[in-house]
């Protein structure tokens, strides 16, 4: 059984001279897996900077760079954290994809790519089609939905259609600095086992769970799923691809 690595919610103050400093030495470490590997950074900001920062977070919390988009677990002889870069990025993902999970080391050819992609996804109009309670509860039955999708979920139920609860399992820094907004619960992953306590009597309720980019998010859609939950879907690469509203600060 893999034991998970869990706290109190951690506020990680990222104004404070501490986060800053590690940060910045975060951001010549990945300078330096950009230039051993001859790889380069995602041409959206967004998502190296909260992999960055997300890299820093761990830093400070476990003292070792672990991948911010997987749950950091007590480690066994099979069981093991991805320490960036982890193998599974320099030996399969990036040979594969183009890019590790995370998305901030690319090869040049991936990054013109993304770039095209982004330039793309700008003119998609969004669906504008208001969803029946057959549609939501149809979306809610599926393992994963995307992000225009649960925009549409949203929206239905802002009308009352279909009740959810969607649940950011990033940490506290994270959903500081932008979260979905509709967001219900802050449930992060170094502290799961605790924070979960609150969704504790809202089981028979769906839950749409998200991170950055779907990793740490799925481990939880499965914790969940055995805690009891009867139906919890999970954010098709998270928000670092989500196109809907966002909001941020402490509140």
């Amino acid at each position: 059984m893999i034991k998970v690595k869990y706290k109190m919610i951690k506020k990680i103050d990222i104004n404070s001279n501490e986060f800053k400093e590690e940060l910045e030495k975060t951001k010549e470490f990945t300078d330096g897996v950009l230039k051993l590997y001859e790889l380069v950074y995602n041409p959206d900001k967004e998502v190296n900077e909260s992999i960055q920062m997300g890299l820093t977070r761990n830093s400070l919390i476990y003292g070792k760079r672990y991948c911010p988009c997987f749950m950091v677990i007590e480690e066994t002889e099979t069981e093991k954290n991805r320490l960036c870069p982890c193998m599974p990025a320099l030996t399969k993902e990036i040979p594969l994809n183009g890019s590790c999970h995370c998305g901030i080391f690319c090869t040049k050819e991936r990054a013109k790519e993304i770039a095209k992609e982004n330039n793309l996804e700008e003119v998609i109009i969004s669906n504008s089609k208001i969803l029946s309670k057959e549609d939501c509860e149809l979306l809610l039955g599926q393992d994963e939905v995307n992000s225009l999708e649960l925009e549409a979920l949203l929206e239905a139920r802002k009308l009352g259609i279909i009740e959810f609860n969607l649940v950011d399992t990033r940490e506290w820094m994270e959903w500081v600095s932008a979260r979905i907004v509709g967001t219900d619960y802050l449930v992060p992953t170094t502290s799961f086992y605790h924070a979960i306590n609150k969704l504790e009597d809202k089981k028979d309720i769906p839950v749409v769970v998200y991170c950055h980019s779907g990793s740490r998010s799925a481990y939880c859609q499965r914790i969940m799923f055995n805690l009891g939950f009867k139906s919890v879907t999970n954010l098709d690469y998270g928000i670092s691809y989500y196109t809907g509203e966002k909001e941020s600060g402490d509140n």
